[in-house]
């Protein structure tokens, strides 16, 4: 959940390279960890998992199930929080993410809270860990809206995921890319096109060098990616905006999320090659 303000720049859509996005979005993020963990920390919870800026809890969606006894991979860990609520569940939850800064947070959390993730710096599209390795790969708006190459990312959760292992992720809703990202009125008028997948980018003034980019595919896209790796999708939650919540996150609001929906949960099941059909 990045509620991203551009720091000195110009904003484009158009397209960028796999290694531009990357070399963008993990010096981004180690910029942008000490406000994020400060603005949002109270609201994520120190072992707390929130799917997205409606505030909606693993407890109340049980989207993973049990996780008890259990190999789990966050993949966007941040500062672990989520991870540390597997781990409180009885789950051996570990972190995975780009920011050297957001792990130093997740070390800061492990020592306040005295439960300690694992976690390792890395990027989605290489997981430094060997086939078959979990139960559950999860990512609560995390890695994927930012990565180029979501085809091989999707296709590193296939081959870390024991079969018939879970794989669930929070993205800002696909329908949110026709809006302008504002919470007040102006956010509720369409502006451009749904099928209009040109990366949003910021340029630093500065430099030129691009320092944060974000990745759009349609639901229709997410769908046909899942299955080209054998996930079966088990699930689409689309979390409405609840009755007496009223806090701003970027633009999620309720002036917005009464009317359309702000975040997409998909959960899919990874299948045995065992169980597909011939052809």
């Amino acid at each position: 959940m990045h509620d991203h303000e551009p720091q000195s720049g110009r904003v484009e859509r158009r397209p960028v390279s796999a290694r531009e996005s990357r070399a963008a979005n993990g010096p981004d993020w180690d910029r942008y960890a000490d406000e994020y963990q400060a603005t949002h920390g109270a609201f994520l919870g120190d072992a707390g998992f929130v799917w997205g800026p409606e505030g909606h809890t693993e407890d109340e969606l049980r989207v993973l199930g049990d996780v008890r006894g259990l190999d789990v991979l966050e993949v966007g860990s941040g500062a672990g929080q989520c991870s540390r609520w597997v781990r409180t569940h009885g789950g051996r939850g570990f972190g995975l993410d780009l920011s050297h800064r957001q792990l130093q947070h997740s070390l800061r959390l492990d020592e306040e809270t005295g439960v300690r993730v694992p976690s390792v710096r890395g990027t989605a599209t290489d997981l430094p860990f060997a086939a078959g390795s979990f139960d559950i790969v999860f990512c609560s708006f995390g890695a994927l809206q930012f990565v180029a190459e979501i085809d091989r990312a999707v296709g590193e959760v296939a081959r870390v995921l024991r079969p018939g292992g879970r794989f669930a992720f929070s993205v800002t809703h696909p329908t949110r890319w026709m809006f302008p990202d504002d919470p007040g009125e102006p956010g509720l008028t369409a502006t451009q096109s749904y099928w209009d997948r040109t990366p949003y980018v910021e340029i630093d003034d500065a430099s030129g060098v691009v320092s944060y980019v974000e990745h759009h595919r349609t639901l229709g896209d997410w769908v046909r990616l899942l299955a080209a790796h054998r996930f079966r999708l088990v699930d689409l939650v689309e979390p409405e905006w609840p009755e007496h919540h009223d806090r701003v996150w970027g633009g999620w609001s309720r002036t917005r999320g009464t009317l359309t929906p702000g975040t997409a949960i998909f959960v899919a099941h990874l299948q045995d090659t065992r169980d597909l059909p011939a052809g």
